[in-house]
């Protein structure tokens, strides 16, 4: 009988620091978990689907379109997912989810985001960052070094997006 080879899970982190907006002014966009897509560049639709609002076990349903080859959205390909929230602490401005069905290559992601407070530097700027690590099987598609760079890329895009939004409010 032949001996399997384990799989090797993708592990990543990515981390964003803003200037200016505190934890406790960042967590309730963060917390917001069925509207992702105010704040995430690449997600276009993210509907509640089932669940309680703040509560494990909430599940959420995100879409974006891609260009198709001739870069015209008109015969663009939806993307989607369907994500549960796995757990959330608002003392520790802290949530995880997973990846449930999609059409995006994924077989297993978990994902964990937190707010850490900055507080002091030498410069005297106070601020918050959002830490975002996963674990996930490799996803069809993907190297995990593109894969990272797509998180991150992302991930900067939607801190700034809120460190704007409560800096402008």
């Amino acid at each position: 009988m032949a001996e399997e080879t384990p799989q090797i899970k993708w592990e990543g982190k990515s981390i964003v620091e803003l200037k200016g907006p505190t934890a406790d002014q960042i967590w309730p966009l963060l917390e917001d978990f069925c509207n992702i897509n105010k704040w995430f560049p690449s997600i276009d639709e993210c509907n509640h689907v089932d669940g309680e609002l703040g509560k494990p076990g909430l599940t959420r349903y995100c879409a974006s379109k891609t260009l198709s080859t001739y870069g015209s959205y008109d015969e663009a390909e939806v993307r989607w997912v369907k994500e549960r929230l796995l757990m959330i602490n608002p003392a520790e401005k802290c949530l995880s989810y997973e990846v449930l069905e999609n059409n995006s290559g994924f077989k297993s992601y978990v994902a964990t985001m937190k707010i850490l407070e900055i507080t002091g530097s030498d410069a005297g700027e106070n601020g918050c960052k959002i830490v975002w690590s996963f674990i996930a099987d490799p996803v069809e598609g993907w190297t995990l070094e593109d894969f990272s760079s797509f998180i991150n890329f992302c991930f900067q895009s939607m801190g700034k997006n809120m460190e704007q939004d409560v800096l402008s409010g």
